[in-house]
């Protein structure tokens, strides 16, 4: 089980399960190992699984008419990810997850998480609770991009995720920033 440490403490913060449902819970995990700059998620296929990050980074991403990055969502070690719309409405993906370094991933498809939240109550809050959350941050994020100047974004997303922020390339910051690259030099330079 100690491969499984991390996302069962993620769990713990939130539910209690017992040595079966756990047992079962991690009975439905696929660990994945994924290289630098390789594709996790791509466009026009669905989103089979739902991604816990064990080490290493992700973004997920969008491409627009013009061929520009949009980073949309970026993790490390205890987050997910996926392409989320695709992943739930069982559609093709609309966008890209790429590894910003060699990572190991969980991978949890969709019908059998449906199916383990069907048989075991704590599990089915544990997802009702980090959607909720989730979904809670988007909107924050939503607020922030449409009432705050490309600086205040940037200090403020440094100041809360000092360790992503330290850790990615910052064109890839940049775009989750909706700011130029250049823009976000200048902005470092400041401080």
């Amino acid at each position: 089980m100690s491969k499984y440490k991390g996302i069962l403490n993620n769990i713990a913060r939130y539910v209690e399960l017992t040595d079966d449902e756990i047992t079962q819970f991690t009975s439905i995990l696929k660990t994945t190992r994924i290289k630098k700059r390789q594709f996790v998620i791509q466009p026009g296929f669905v989103s089979e699984y739902q991604n816990y990050i064990v080490k290493g980074s992700v973004r997920v991403f969008y491409l627009d008419d013009l061929g520009k990055e949009h980073t949309i969502i970026i993790g490390i070690e205890d987050w997910f990810f996926s392409d989320f719309y695709s992943y739930v409405h069982r559609t093709p993906a609309k966008y890209f997850a790429e590894a910003l370094e060699d990572s190991i991933i969980l991978q949890m498809k969709y019908e059998d998480v449906e199916e383990i939240c069907s048989k075991i109550h704590p599990i089915c809050q544990y997802f009702r609770y980090i959607t909720e959350k989730a979904f809670s941050y988007a909107h924050q994020r939503i607020v922030s991009n449409i009432s705050k100047t490309s600086e205040e974004r940037y200090w403020e997303y440094v100041t809360k995720y000092p360790e992503i922020a330290n850790r990615i390339p910052q064109y890839v910051l940049a775009s989750y920033l909706g700011i130029s690259p250049e823009s976000l030099s200048r902005i470092r330079s400041r401080s």
